[in-house]
C-alpha cells in the first residue's frame, strides 16, 4: 500500500486508535491543514505517519534541536510492519507534555512494541516532539487479547505471524 491508498480504504477507525476514519482524524495532520493541539494528538499522529510511512510529517514534528541528524531516508530503512498503538497515559501542562505508550509491530517474524515515555514541548503555538524514555515490556499472553485490536485472543491472531 503506498502513502496515498489508506484514505480510500473503509476501516473501523483510525490507525491510531480513535474511532474515527482516517480523513477525520489523522490525515489532516498528515496533509498539513490541522495542527495538533495536544501531545497525545500529535503522538498519535505521529504513530499513523510512522505506519502509513509519512517521513516528512515525522520530521517536521520533531523538535529540530532533538532532530540528532535524523532523516527521511534514516526513517525510511527496515520493513517494520505496525500492528497497534496503546496509549497508556498522557498529561500536558502548558508548554510541555509527556504522552507514555506502547507501538507493538513485527519485524522478521519477531513481535515487539516501542514501550516509550516520550516527551512534547510546544513553541510558536505547534507541538513538537522531543525524545523519549524507552522501556522494557512483555509480548501478551496466548489468551490476552491481541494487540492489533481484532477482538481475537493473541495466539489466535498476531502470535501466529511470528511463526
Amino acid at each position: 500500500m503506498n502513502n496515498n491508498d489508506f484514505s480510500t480504504i473503509t476501516q473501523p477507525h483510525c490507525l491510531c486508535g480513535i474511532n474515527l476514519p482516517y480523513d477525520q482524524c489523522c490525515e489532516p495532520y498528515h496533509a498539513g491543514r490541522a495542527v495538533a493541539d495536544t501531545p497525545d494528538r500529535l503522538m498519535r499522529s505521529r504513530y499513523s505517519a510512522f505506519v502509513l510511512r509519512q517521513f516528512n510529517y515525522l520530521i517536521t514534528t520533531h523538535h529540530p534541536d532533538y532532530l540528532n541528524g535524523l532523516t527521511e531516508q534514516q526513517l525510511a530503512q527496515g520493513e517494520t510492519q505496525w500492528l497497534g498503538l496503546q496509549v497508556l497515559s498522557s498529561k500536558q501542562q502548558s508548554e510541555t507534555g509527556e504522552v507514555t505508550f506502547k507501538a507493538w509491530y513485527i519485524e522478521d517474524k519477531h513481535i515487539d512494541a516501542i514501550y516509550e515515555c516520550s516527551s512534547f514541548i510546544k513553541k510558536d503555538g505547534l507541538w513538537f516532539y522531543t525524545d523519549g524514555q524507552q522501556m522494557q515490556t512483555r509480548l501478551p499472553g496466548r489468551n490476552d487479547t491481541c494487540i492489533c485490536y481484532s477482538g481475537k485472543k493473541f495466539k489466535q491472531c498476531c502470535a501466529k505471524r511470528m511463526s
